[in-house]
């Protein structure tokens, strides 16, 4: 929870706002958006040395690296009295690159160390209560930013706002070194031989979940960091606004506790995936059409929006989660874990860079078309919604034996889960 108060400002809606201050374009905000998910490239390399270092060890170590450098973060807004604008975006990046670079080499060791720790049985329940306290503290987190921010926002209001992320990055630490340590499993002596990684991509579990994973990764890539930059844009909100509003999407994913429970382990990962890119697809059209200018930006609708956002991202990170742990298997546990993350995370990396490239190139041009104005964010929205339903697809092919059908998890929800109430209330 606490290293949620604190990844949230530098990672987040926070940073962003901060740079598109400084005047930042979509391209380099789809850069900032991008740099924590493409530095995570670096397990492959550190995965070797996981084992040797210890989980615990090897975590501490590149977590302490990256509060260094949030402590860092919080001095470049107080600069504004002798750096130009541009010359504080660069130290910005400068030090943003840094953090995620010890971040992805330490987040080597994380996956491994959870699956080890907690029992396959109750994986499940563990992701979801987990989702749900980061997403409490992530509530919190931008409450707080928005409190902060309020108003006419001044460079100084900045520097607090890095300071509270890291010292909140800092007491993390001391949560982090009562978390038990697990003996990695030895790997058979005597072997040199080299990382077989084209074997463990074909193992066909895994192939298929890499897939459906990846494609998600595109399309979810810069959906967090272009709709606060529609927001504060082209709809022209002020970042209090934007940061209250956003904090909703976090009650959606604090919500997951009650729509999931113990589901996700009964049910299993797909039906909730399968329920979870359908209704994706469904928030993307209700972006499009206020982006297109086809519905009014009321602050309700787009609370609407941030609040499906947060519960259904919650429960497809879950399940993928999830999924991942049930798949790989316990020998090359680590090796195979970097691969998965590797290759998602250069798809989340990536794609907001290229989606913020196809949103300045469409600058503001506004062609009329199906009674939708096409500026950069429409076609943005659009493509991203095209993208989920290919998802979708990919995930109607995943391998999991234990899985119900999706109208079995969907009949359950609205069964046993207090949302029955409403549905008795509507009236009919």
């Amino acid at each position: 929870m606490f290293n949620a108060l604190s990844f949230q400002v530098v990672l987040s809606s926070p940073m962003i706002l901060y740079a598109k201050s400084l005047g930042a374009s979509a391209t380099v905000l789809g850069i900032i958006t991008g740099m924590m998910p493409l530095l995570v490239i670096l397990q492959i390399p550190a995965a070797q040395y996981v084992e040797r270092v210890g989980y615990r060890r090897f975590v501490l170590m590149g977590w302490s690296l990256r509060v260094g450098f949030i402590f860092g973060m919080a001095l470049v807004p107080l600069t504004a009295v002798f750096l130009h604008a541009n010359s504080r975006l660069a130290l910005l990046l400068l030090l943003l690159f840094g953090f995620n670079l010890s971040r992805g080499i330490s987040s080597a060791a994380w996956l491994p160390w959870i699956a080890s720790l907690v029992p396959e049985p109750v994986r499940g329940q563990y992701l979801v209560r987990e989702a749900a306290a980061v997403n409490l503290a992530s509530c919190v987190c931008f409450v707080l930013s928005a409190l902060c921010l309020s108003g006419s926002t001044r460079s100084w209001q900045f520097a607090v706002l890095f300071g509270f992320s890291a010292t909140m990055g800092a007491v993390s630490l001391l949560f982090l070194k009562r978390i038990p340590d697990v003996t990695p499993p030895e790997a058979p002596r005597g072997s040199r031989a080299p990382v077989p990684w084209a074997e463990m991509l074909r193992f066909d579990p895994f192939r298929r979940l890499l897939r459906a994973v990846t494609a998600w990764s595109v399309g979810y890539g810069g959906l967090q960091a272009f709709t606060v930059a529609f927001l504060r844009g082209q709809v022209g909100w002020d970042e209090g606004t934007i940061l209250l509003i956003s904090s909703v999407a976090f009650l959606g994913g604090l919500s997951s506790l009650g729509v999931v429970g113990g589901r996700l382990d009964r049910f299993g990962s797909k039906p909730t995936l399968e329920l979870s890119l359908g209704v994706w697809v469904l928030i993307l059209v209700g972006w499009l059409l206020l982006a297109g200018r086809a519905l009014p930006a009321r602050v309700g609708t787009v609370m609407v929006l941030h609040l499906l956002m947060g519960l259904f991202a919650s429960l497809v990170q879950m399940a993928n989660t999830r999924l991942a742990m049930a798949v790989i298997p316990a020998m090359g546990r680590t090796h195979f874990f970097a691969l998965y993350s590797v290759l998602t995370s250069l798809a989340l990396g990536l794609s907001p860079i290229g989606w913020g490239m196809l949103i300045d190139a469409v600058g503001r041009q506004e062609p009329r078309w199906l009674g939708l104005a096409w500026n950069g964010y429409a076609v943005f929205f659009a493509a991203v919604a095209g993208v989920l339903v290919m998802t979708l697809l990919l995930v109607t092919r995943l391998k999991e034996p234990k899985a119900a059908r999706m109208e079995a998890l969907l009949r359950d929800i609205l069964i046993h889960t207090p949302h029955r109430v409403l549905l008795r209330l509507w009236p009919r």
